[in-house]
């Protein structure tokens, strides 16, 4: 189940990357010979799939946590900035042309890396679910703009119209995720600019009448930063197909300032929204902040922001679900992905509370994805991005299978992150025991620093770059 036998077999034939056509590959190794792409493609990927309403959302819940409009603003921009591991995590795939989730495999080991990997997927098939259910929810908005206000019936539609768009783009694979992601950006982009641009001019710049504690600002800033870290497994799922010719700066850069410009564009005006209208129901707070005309329009843009964003997490999952021993292939695993993430929308949209005890649980999975991005950045940097591609999808005998298949190295600092993070988290489900004396701050972002400063004193010296 963990061995090279899980590995897609080859048919002896040249696969293509073709936009509407199922792609062929899954985790196995991208040859040379179909290798394509620059590192262009990197950011319009990370554009468009960052243009979602999360953003506008996380941007009102910094105002919620008590900071002003500046300092809700500062926070975004850092939140931003993250994007830069995000940009750098992609390098991996262009060096050994295969997913995040492989190469992990070099940190904590074939068999280590599988708890992880089921955790990850989790995060994955979480998102897709709260994106479908803003989507849905903001379709039939829509369709109650239009005279329709069917109940049941019209819920129902939206959340089929939703997950059908969401699936056949990701069924399709790799090529036309990225052609997608590419043309909804161009669209969503001047949508969201227009929505900047109305609601941005009323916003209260005043100073509150209180100081944020310590609680305040840490909430911001886990808020803004569990997007851009729950991304961490997926960056090389994107990158494996471009060319080993690619400048891995480029493709760095083109990444970070990708998601950095739609994540910062969107967190300013949900800022600014917060500061104007209660943003209880954020989608019904900013829609009371815009013209009759533009409303339909917003709506629209919700709509399409969570379906770029459900595309690339609901294809990752795909991926990672052969990571984890699913002997299918790409298309045939992420029925199961599309399966749940259906099962998991019924329930937000139709059961009482589940959408409150859903986010509440993938807040607190931030305790999992820092601290592992954490030992996989520290592996990626301590390698220089260099790797045993054979060794990947190699079990028992092969360069990373140490002790049985597990790394101590990667586990032992997996596991002082994940306590870190766990003694130090302020969620609706745990609070940590830290948490009051820390004044109710919490730091669970800072398990990712916990668990690479532990990976490099433990690994530095074994962990080396493969020579070629």
């Amino acid at each position: 189940m963990l061995g090279h036998e899980t590995e897609p077999v080859s048919t002896g034939r040249t696969a293509t990357d073709e936009v509407f056509q199922v792609e062929e590959h899954g985790i196995d190794p991208i040859p040379d010979a179909e290798r394509h792409g620059a590192a262009k493609d990197v950011f319009w990927l990370w554009f468009g799939s960052n243009l979602t309403f999360t953003y506008v959302i996380n941007g009102a819940l910094a105002v919620a946590f008590g900071l002003s409009f500046w300092q809700a603003v500062a926070v975004v921009v850092i939140g931003g900035l993250s994007f830069l591991a995000i940009g750098a995590a992609g390098l991996s795939g262009v060096r050994t042309g295969t997913a995040t989730l492989v190469i992990s495999r070099a940190a904590f080991g074939i068999r280590g890396n599988w708890p992880a990997g089921l955790l990850n997927w989790i995060v994955s098939i979480g998102y897709t679910i709260v994106n479908t259910v803003v989507g849905t929810l903001a379709l039939e908005a829509f369709f109650a703009d239009l005279g329709w206000h069917g109940g049941h019936a019209s819920r129902a539609l939206a959340l089929g119209v939703t997950l059908a768009l969401t699936f056949a783009v990701a069924l399709w694979g790799h090529a036309t995720v990225q052609f997608a992601e590419r043309w909804m950006a161009y669209v969503l982009a001047v949508g969201f600019a227009a929505l900047l641009v109305l609601v941005l001019p009323g916003a209260d710049t005043s100073a509150p009448a209180s100081a944020p504690g310590a609680s305040g600002w840490s909430l911001a800033f886990v808020v803004m930063l569990a997007g851009p870290f729950s991304y961490l497994p997926m960056p090389a799922d994107y990158t494996r197909y471009l060319p080993r010719t690619t400048s891995l700066k480029a493709v760095t850069w083109s990444g970070a300032l990708g998601g950095f410009l739609s994540s910062v564009a969107l967190g300013v005006a949900g800022v600014a929204a917060a500061t104007q209208a209660d943003m209880t129901d954020a989608v019904a707070g900013t829609e009371s902040l815009l013209p009759g005309w533009f409303q339909p329009l917003f709506l629209a843009l919700v709509l399409g922001g969570s379906v770029t964003n459900s595309i690339i997490t609901l294809y990752s999952s795909s991926l990672n679900l052969q990571v984890l021993g699913i002997p299918w292939n790409r298309a045939r695993a992420i029925v199961i992905s599309a399966a749940v993430t259906a099962v998991g929308s019924l329930g937000a949209l139709f059961l009482t509370d589940f959408t409150t005890s859903l986010l509440s649980f993938l807040s607190l999975l931030i305790i999992v994805f820092a601290p592992w991005g954490g030992v996989f950045l520290a592996d990626m940097v301590l390698r220089r991005c260099t790797y045993d591609s054979a060794g990947l999808h190699t079990g028992p005998g092969g360069a990373y299978w140490y002790r049985s298949g597990w790394h101590p190295a990667g586990l032992t600092a997996l596991l002082a992150g994940l306590l870190f993070s766990a003694l130090t988290c302020d969620s609706e489900l745990w609070t940590g025991p830290l948490v009051a004396p820390l004044g109710g701050a919490d730091l669970t972002v800072l398990g990712a620093a916990v668990s690479a400063l532990v990976y490099v004193l433990l690994a530095r010296g074994r962990v080396t770059p493969v020579r070629p």
